[in-house]
């Protein structure tokens, strides 16, 4: 993913684009049913996409059960559609995705929304659709204290985990081949919990990746007296929930059901119950993107 100088920028042209998709009627009549709506009233479920360990926005609670930030705003979207189609009673279905299987998923129709921390890319486009702009990130590292690494260029000639897949890979490698971090090494991790896992095992030297789940990862961590969150923004890393190509009636449930969350203010609450107890204040330019993106009825 290319290194963005500004950001901002992208929710302007990011929230004309979400004002196009969501002017646009769906439809209000059984028989004008298509695509994943179709699907849904046909068979009374909507299947979600969760990850297992991306807390706080899709992981598994003691209970095993899905819970997390991502979640919460999927199942608003599934409210929407319940209202859409006119029955209450579609079941939600969990699935748990990883990097590597959640867009298969989703293109081959096991998965209905994918809820996790997926940055929308324009090379993702090209298999998937997404949401409206949930959450705002950025790769980061997460360290040893005692290294006394503040930026990447100081991990040349060290290993760096990284999760196999992700958007957070291809930016460090990127700057492995372009001879900024001389000699370091990647340790491909299937996902979060396998690159701490790395860190904390001394496999690796540092764990990049998105900084909002590094700081999740953290607050659970046995380590994280001795761990650090260090660096500047490597990349610009926009969340969306994601869902098939070519679908523009669900499209608009999805975005109408976000909109209505920007809209009213009720994302304050949502963010605040998880976002909190980790410390995390939103953004300027979170703040920004929910007001750009709160698209009137």
């Amino acid at each position: 993913m290319r290194i963005l100088s500004n950001p901002s920028r992208c929710w302007i042209l990011g929230g004309a684009a979400f004002a196009v998709l969501i002017s646009t009627s769906g439809p209000t009549r059984a028989s004008e049913l298509t695509g994943i709506l179709k699907k849904i009233s046909d068979t009374g479920t909507i299947t979600i996409g969760h990850r297992e360990a991306s807390s706080p926005f899709s992981f598994l609670d003691p209970n095993k059960q899905p819970r997390g930030y991502a979640i919460d705003l999927c199942l608003k979207i599934v409210d929407e559609v319940k209202a859409i189609l006119e029955k209450p009673g579609i079941a939600v279905k969990y699935v748990a995705v990883t990097p590597q299987t959640r867009i298969p998923l989703v293109v081959d129709g096991s998965v209905d929304l994918e809820c996790g921390t997926t940055t929308n890319t324009l090379a993702r486009q090209k298999q998937v659709d997404f949401s409206a702009v949930y959450f705002t990130t950025g790769t980061r590292l997460l360290t040893w204290k005692a290294n006394g690494i503040r930026e990447i260029e100081d991990l040349a000639g060290k290993t760096i985990a990284v999760v196999n897949g992700s958007t957070n890979e291809k930016a460090v490698k990127a700057m492995i081949e372009s001879g900024r971090v001389r000699g370091a090494q990647l340790v491909l991790t299937k996902d979060y919990a396998e690159g701490i896992a790395a860190l904390e095992a001394k496999k690796a030297d540092a764990f990049a990746t998105d900084d909002i789940v590094l700081f999740g990862l953290l607050a659970k961590s046995d380590k994280k007296q001795e761990l650090e969150i260090v660096g500047r923004y490597l990349t610009y890393d926009p969340y969306g929930v994601m869902f098939r190509r070519g679908d523009p009636d669900f499209r608009l449930a999805v975005n109408k059901a976000l909109a209505g969350v920007f809209r009213s203010g009720e994302i304050a609450k949502i963010y605040a119950a998880w976002f909190d107890p980790i410390s995390v204040p939103m953004s300027q330019l979170l703040k920004a993107g929910f007001e750009l993106q709160a698209i009137p009825e």
